[in-house]
């Protein structure tokens, strides 16, 4: 009955998505005042439907209700509690209506905390909100219904792929899916200022939380996919360029850059048309993700679909929501005028740089994407892209946008002068050669993007001493302007001070990282990077749904290290659980292969440096993103806002 309940849920969202869509957009282009109202209560009527649609298939995988097709294919009654729950958004279909809920989500929140939006933009947005949910619930309801009943319902499921029971995909996706979908809202926003044909700073400041709310999560989901690729999947590494990694990561650079333009717009009334196309890209690099992901066009375990005709909707749907998008911006984009005059050497000069080399580092990883599946298509002929590509193309498009987000900050609005700028950076430059010079006789490589981090991270602190006029005035002085520093200027400088941190640590790693690889006994040792482990033993385990290979490590000082191989007897399948050490300069990694003879097993180790400073630079930036989220100074009220957007 619950199960019903939850598909009936799901029906009523759809037809209320439907009249989301259709009531306000026709009451806002005759100007009645009823119909423009209509589209909050709908879009909090369609959110409460797919969170009980939503809730209904947690009970069924909860209860193990194996009556349910997608239980069946995704749980087991000896999966524990937290993967059973898991398990709901670990399949194609589930992830789906996570998909749309959050969706609605967002849908909800501008109508219950947009009341500062004038009557007719949020009914626009609204609307769009509900086109977008409808096209999904349509997808969803025929293509990918989670509720599809199996008669006669089998005693027990097939279980969940093993290396998705896991904590980090229990959060992950959730918060990934905050990011790609909330990049909705901001596509709305784009959509409903083309619709009324301008485009204000009053615009840009409302847009912005929603703009920095889908970017802080973006950030932190794709930071919590690369930790549990680190620690589950056992290769070693933390990024691969994997093709679902960069269907993350190519709405992240997007929208980075619309976070920067929109600050244009809202600080100088510039750049309209550009913010507003970078809106638009911005979601369709989102939906590029999910057809990726999606559509089977990819073998990955990210990856869930394989039926073909799937793929088809989400391509048509794509290429609707594009081109559609497309059309309407070069209708009514020359209708947006931009009167500001500005110089290069200024801070949207900095800015403009920051879009330009984001956007262009954004199509260089769309094309070493995308370029294998095209030819793969036409051709038959399969060919690689990876790491080497990726290193060489879209690493030297980042040097001259750290350079720009290490001045940036120092600049003034619309024309500075270059010499006061050196002089600002003058600490921070002779710091960098000086790291030159210590590291001098290290890979090139190796010195100049350590010496770039450290560059990074002082012309940060240096711009925050700036603003405190530290050294300038009393300590008091300073420390009565840091505390009335607004929330986004501390936001920015620990996004960018994050920024260093990660580039100090993923330059570490590529440079400073080893690994062994060799058949060992246990008793006997193992060096690497000056470490000492000693192989112990392996016992045998068992967990709740599987049974093991545990090998003990040894380090000289005592701590042990374990690693496992784990053999889940309802899926049929093996995962590797690594073994860490965590430590500032670098984590010990071991992975325990397969036995090869008696009492002889391959052992892989690794030495991966720098690792750690990798996700506490990630997580600042998330950090950085969330404080400047909370900034009150973002949200301003409708108090003479109609006279900007009617």
């Amino acid at each position: 009955m619950i199960v019903e309940l939850g598909h009936m849920a799901l029906v009523i969202a759809l037809v209320v998505s439907v009249f989301q869509t259709i009531i306000p957009l026709y009451g806002t282009a005759c100007q009645q005042p009823r119909l423009i109202s209509f589209a909050c209560p709908a879009a909090i009527v369609q959110f409460t439907a797919l969170v009980l649609s939503f809730g209904s298939l947690i009970n069924a995988f909860v209860a193990s209700d194996f009556s349910v097709a997608n239980v069946v294919d995704n749980s087991s009654s000896l999966k524990p509690m937290l993967y059973k729950v898991a398990g709901v958004w670990g399949n194609h279909e589930g992830s789906m209506l996570l998909w749309v809920l959050i969706l609605s989500f967002f849908g909800a929140s501008v109508a219950i905390f947009g009341a500062n939006l004038p009557e007719i933009l949020r009914a626009r947005v609204i609307a769009i909100q509900g086109l977008i949910g409808a096209s999904f619930l349509t997808f969803i309801i025929f293509t990918s219904n989670p509720f599809v009943r199996m008669i006669p319902a089998p005693i027990d499921g097939r279980g969940l792929n093993p290396l998705l029971q896991d904590i980090g995909l229990a959060l992950h996706p959730p918060i990934l899916y905050l990011g790609y979908v909330g990049l909705s809202t901001t596509f709305s926003f784009a959509v409903a200022a083309l619709l009324e044909g301008r485009v204000s700073r009053s615009w840009a400041r409302w847009v912005r939380p929603w703009i920095l709310a889908a970017w802080v999560a973006l950030t932190a989901g794709i930071t919590l996919g690369s930790i549990w690729s680190y620690y589950e999947l056992g290769w070693g590494g933390w990024w691969f360029w994997d093709p679902v990694e960069n269907a993350s990561f190519m709405p992240w650079l997007v929208a980075t850059a619309l976070l920067h333009s929109v600050i244009v717009l809202e600080k100088r009334n510039a750049l309209k048309r550009w913010t507003v196309l970078l809106a638009l890209v911005a979601f369709a690099f989102s939906l590029l993700g999910t057809f990726l992901v999606r559509s089977g066009v990819l073998t990955s375990v990210h990856s869930f679909a394989v039926d073909s005709q799937r793929g088809i909707f989400m391509l048509v749907l794509l290429s609707v929501t594009i081109v559609g998008s497309l059309f309407l911006y070069a209708w009514r984009a020359p209708a947006i005028e931009s009167s500001e005059i500005f110089f290069f050497i200024s801070r949207e000069g900095a800015l403009i740089t920051n879009n330009l080399f984001m956007i262009t580092g954004a199509t260089t990883v769309l094309i070493g994407t995308i370029y294998p599946l095209f030819l793969e298509s036409i051709s038959g002929e399969k060919i690689s892209v990876g790491p080497p590509f990726f290193e060489s193309t879209f690493v030297p498009l980042m040097v001259p946008l750290i350079l720009a987000v290490g001045v940036g900050p120092f600049l003034t609005w619309k024309r500075d002068n270059l010499v006061i700028v050196v002089k600002n950076v003058f600490f921070a430059t002779v710091c960098l050669f000086m790291v030159f010079v210590f590291l001098w006789g290290v890979p090139i490589g190796a010195m100049f993007g350590l010496a770039l981090a450290v560059w990074l991270m002082l012309s940060v602190l240096t711009e925050w001493a700036h603003r405190v006029r530290l050294f300038r005035v009393s300590l008091f002085s300073s420390l009565s302007r840091a505390l009335v520093l607004p929330r986004s200027a501390y936001g920015m400088s620990i996004a960018h001070f994050g920024l260093a941190v990660f580039i100090f640590g993923a330059v570490g790693n590529n440079f400073y990282s080893t690994e062994v690889v060799r058949y060992a006994s246990p008793g006997e040792k193992i060096k690497i990077a000056g470490h000492t482990l000693t192989f112990q033993s392996v016992n045998a385990g068992k967990g709740v749904n599987y049974d093991s290979y545990v090998g003990k490590f040894v380090m000289e000082n005592g701590q042990v290290i374990e690693s496992e191989r784990r053999f889940f007897p309802i899926e049929g399948q093996q995962t590797t659980e690594v073994g860490l050490c965590i430590r500032p300069l670098g984590d010990i990694y071991t992975v325990l292969g397969e036995a090869v003879a008696r009492n002889k097993w391959t052992i892989r180790i690794y030495y991966n440096a720098f690792v750690v400073w990798i996700w506490i630079g990630s997580f600042l930036m998330s950090l950085g993103g969330l404080l400047s989220f909370l900034d009150s100074r973002l949200r301003i009220r409708l108090q003479g806002s109609c006279a900007i957007i009617r």
